[in-house]
C-alpha cells in the first residue's frame, strides 16, 4: 500500500511518500501555504493521484503528555476538511519529535541552517510516515494488536 505522509505547518506542508510495498518512507516535496486551505488541499490531492497513494497519513502534533492541545485540535480540524478533497482514506499519526529527529539527522549529515530550512518539513513528514509504516507492520505482525 502506497502512503502519502503530510506534516502540516503554518507556512509549509511537508510531504513524504512510501514505496509501493509500504516499507520505506522518503521525503518528496514541500507545499508552500497559500491563502486558501482548499487550494492547499487540492495540491495534496494532486500528489495523491500522481503518486498513486491509497492512504494519506497526517501528523498529529500531540502535546508532550499525549493530550490534544491547540495544535492537535487545529490539525484534526484541517484533516477533516482535507478528507473531502483527497479522495482516499486519511489517518492521523503521532508526530511528536519528528521535526527534532529530522533536524538531528540533517545536522549529522552536515547540512547548514539554510539547507535544513529548505528540507526540514518534508524530512519531518518522512520521519512521521516511516514511524506509521513501522507501527502498521508491527500491529499486523501481532495479529492487529498494538
Amino acid at each position: 500500500m502506497r502512503a502519502l505522509g503530510v506534516d502540516l505547518g503554518s507556512k509549509r506542508i511537508g510531504i513524504a511518500v512510501s514505496d509501493i510495498s509500504g516499507t520505506i518512507a522518503s521525503a518528496l516535496t514541500t507545499v508552500h501555504r497559500s491563502k486558501s486551505r482548499r487550494h492547499d488541499h487540492a495540491e495534496i490531492a494532486k500528489l495523491v493521484n500522481v503518486e498513486e497513494c491509497e492512504v494519506v497519513v497526517v501528523g498529529l502534533p500531540l502535546s508532550l503528555d499525549g493530550t490534544h492541545g491547540p495544535a492537535a485540535k487545529a490539525a484534526t480540524k484541517e484533516t477533516e476538511q482535507m478528507a473531502s478533497v483527497v479522495g482516499v482514506p486519511i489517518e492521523m499519526y503521532d508526530e511528536r519529535f519528528t521535526t527534532v529527529t529530522a533536524e538531528r539527522h540533517m545536522l549529522e549529515v552536515g547540512l547548514d541552517a539554510k539547507q535544513r530550512r529548505q528540507v526540514v518539513d518534508k524530512a519531518a513528514a518522512a520521519v512521521m510516515l516511516q514511524a506509521w509504516l513501522e507501527h502498521r507492520r508491527n500491529t499486523w505482525a501481532h495479529g492487529g494488536v498494538s
